[in-house]
């Protein structure tokens, strides 16, 4: 009997801890790539502060592997929020550490500017950065341990396990990339893949476009993983070589690797489905729960505000208006985004059927802007649905893709966009 192969995040790991091998569940110290955050109360200024109170490290090693986001509250309301980013910047000045600002949200961010590598192994301290996954890369949220990788050149981690998602079919008109997810969720449940990395594959991705593909990933953490991966193609490979920040060659996993499990799942015949309150694993058909009143639509976050969304969301408004009382708010996930949304007459489209459009943060999808009153609810492309998440604990979101959010602003009712189409 021959020997296991390796998945693609286990040879990730073998390269950044200096071996030739390793497999599940062995512990190691490997050296990220890439040391990711933005910042947030709690976070990078606690860091910051602990690296030379508790650990004496004035600066970080090698700063080129470091990049600060600054995303969240901005641009800032009070006092305390500039004080905030303004730490940042100068702690980002003194470590010699770039800190991107006003560029749109950091995991979007962050693979436009290169560091979605192929090959590469990223840490960040919020579970989103999965979405690097798209294009070959090991973008872990590490959280409580980010502290080590500012302090230290290594990080101590255990090899996880892998569970394999493998896709087939096409997904019809007015299915998305977030239909997709939500389905998978539906299929394996919300903890099958619990401390493992989801590696998505199977022919069904010739049909997903990279920015569903981010969705995809991005969305991991909701079936436990704690990241998400896709084995490298001419696609992914196109968009991420030429940005790359570091000469490193795409791995893939191989033919013969030990999988904790392996699951098939066809979409061909998926319907768009909507995410009910209060929890991301309450997956239904979207048709099911037509006609409910809504008040608020949010399209945009790290999951959904790319240029797919924003563009199947102006075709399904063009020539209509948002329902009289509703509130539309659209978020680009990134300058670029907007920029490129713009070009195309997207955002123009948007604004005449009445769609306020907002620059790219990330403050609409965390409470911080556009929040609710009780007794509200909210169409949402957003990451989460728990109560509070966007305002009073006694409002309601529900999740669906961006055509749907779209529909929904024309009927003031949860709405199935395929008529729209």
């Amino acid at each position: 009997m021959g020997t296991a192969g390796m998945t693609i995040a286990e040879k990730i790991l073998a390269r950044a801890s200096g071996s030739s091998r390793v497999r599940a569940g062995d512990e190691i110290k490997a050296r990220p790539d890439f040391v990711i955050a933005y910042d947030f109360p709690g976070y990078t200024d606690t860091i910051f502060r602990q690296m030379k109170e508790d650990f004496n490290v004035d600066k970080v090693a090698d700063p080129e592997r470091f990049a600060l986001f600054i995303d969240h509250m901005v641009p800032a309301i009070a006092p305390h929020e500039e004080k905030l980013h303004k730490i940042t910047r100068d702690w980002g000045a003194a470590q010699g550490v770039p800190v991107y600002e006003r560029m749109g949200i950091g995991h979007q961010v962050a693979a436009e500017i290169g560091y979605a590598t192929p090959g590469a192994f990223v840490v960040h301290f919020d579970g989103h950065i999965s979405q690097l996954g798209t294009y070959g890369a090991l973008a872990i949220g590490v959280r409580r341990h980010l502290l080590e990788a500012f302090v230290k050149e290594r990080i101590q981690l255990k090899v996880p396990r892998t569970t394999l998602v493998e896709l087939s079919g096409k997904p019809g008109p007015g299915v998305m990339a977030r239909d997709v997810f939500h389905h998978i969720v539906r299929e394996l449940g919300p903890s099958a893949c619990r401390f493992h990395v989801l590696e998505i594959a199977g022919p069904a991705l010739e049909h997903i476009s990279l920015e569903g593909r981010q969705t995809i990933t991005c969305l991991a953490m909701f079936t436990g993983a704690i990241t998400a991966i896709i084995d490298p193609d001419d696609t992914s490979l196109a968009y991420s070589l030429p940005r790359a920040r570091i000469k490193l060659e795409p791995v893939y996993s191989d033919g013969n690797a030990d999988y904790a499990a392996v699951h098939r799942v066809d979409v061909s015949g998926l319907a768009p489905i909507v995410v009910i309150p209060p929890s991301p694993a309450n997956t239904r058909n979207l048709t099911d729960y037509e006609g409910i009143e809504v008040q608020v639509g949010y399209l945009g976050s790290c999951a959904s505000g790319r240029l797919e969304d924003l563009r199947i969301a102006a075709q399904v408004l063009k020539g209509h208006h948002i329902a009289p009382g509703f509130q539309l708010h659209v978020v680009p996930t990134s300058q670029a985004i907007m920029k490129a949304a713009a070009a195309e007459g997207i955002i123009t489209e948007l604004v005449e059927a009445g769609a306020f459009v907002s620059s790219s943060s990330c403050d609409y999808c965390f409470g911080r802007m556009g929040v609710m009153d009780e007794g509200q609810r909210a169409v949402s492309t957003g990451t989460l649905n728990v109560r509070g998440r966007m305002g009073s604990p006694d409002s309601e979101i529900f999740l669906m893709n961006a055509a749907a959010v779209a529909a929904s602003a024309i009927e003031g009712r949860i709405a199935d966009p395929r008529k729209y189409l």
